[in-house]
């Protein structure tokens, strides 16, 4: 099996067989040969494997299935996905991207090419524009931005959207970032965040790091995230910003200490 790519995309698939777009992935993989795609399984009770299988099928070299046995949830599904892809495949990139597509798999090698020597982490915003077609329900958009603001100001950094998903690393970086569980099911973009700004401190991640609008972008119905999570939402925001505050200095030493 080919070991040797420009970018791996990790997607964490939990019952999405009536959500996977086969001949979006089909299509893409045929015109990108330098990209591999990291399904990540996690425990689905459908017959998303089925699916993932049909898809690998077609482009069985740029198609790398790992099956959880149970369900543990997008973070950690994210997580497992990333540090196995460091371990397996020679990459410049590693991203990682929703199943249903919301944002492209082009969208995902667009905003990839911005890494460079200079530029160790890149991200999706789903800001509109005049140029852009973002599609997002009304009430989402409303909440989502009380939260992306609350988030912003906890971060004490002016991002627009920590958790669009798409979010493309350098490789070296990978690792750092991932190797530690997350607090939140849910947050742990917000999460990765921090953990930044533990390694490279504000004003330098500011250098290093470019938040790119998205040109297209469009809302799902079936989301995962559960109607009632919204009021543990707070707990857990609060929670994140509460540990990494804490543990800042631990979380200093040890990111030193695998960089040596």
């Amino acid at each position: 099996m080919n070991t040797n790519f420009n970018l791996v995309i990790v997607i964490p698939c939990y019952n999405e067989a009536k959500r996977l777009k086969v001949n979006s992935y089909t299509n893409f993989l045929q015109n990108h040969k330098n990209v591999l795609i990291y399904f990540v399984n996690d425990g689905s009770t459908d017959t998303t494997n089925q699916v993932l299988e049909k898809i690998k099928s077609y482009t069985p070299t740029q198609v790398f299935l790992m099956n959880q046995p149970k369900n543990l949830g997008k973070a950690e599904a994210i997580r497992t996905g990333v540090l196995q892809c460091v371990n397996k495949f020679h990459t410049e990139k590693i991203a990682y991207l929703d199943a249903d597509l919301s944002t492209s798999l082009e969208e995902c090698v667009h905003i990839s090419k911005n890494i460079s020597e200079t530029t160790y982490f890149a991200f999706g915003s789903r800001i509109a524009k005049l140029d852009s077609t973002i599609q997002r329900k009304l009430y989402r958009f409303l909440i989502g931005r009380t939260i992306a603001t609350l988030i912003s100001k906890q971060l004490q950094l002016k991002v627009y959207d920590t958790q669009c998903g798409c979010k493309v690393f350098k490789q070296s970086l990978s690792f750092l970032l991932f190797q530690d569980k997350f607090i939140s099911r849910w947050l742990f973009d917000v999460e990765l965040f921090h953990r930044l700004i533990t390694i490279y401190e504000r004003n330098q991640l500011k250098l290093l790091a470019k938040e790119i609008p998205l040109q297209s972008w469009h809302d799902t119905d079936s989301s995962k995230i559960p109607l009632s999570y919204f009021f543990k939402l707070w707990i857990d925001l609060r929670n994140i910003g509460k540990t990494y505050k804490n543990n800042r200095k631990q979380l200093v030493i040890q990111h030193e200490t695998i960089l040596k």
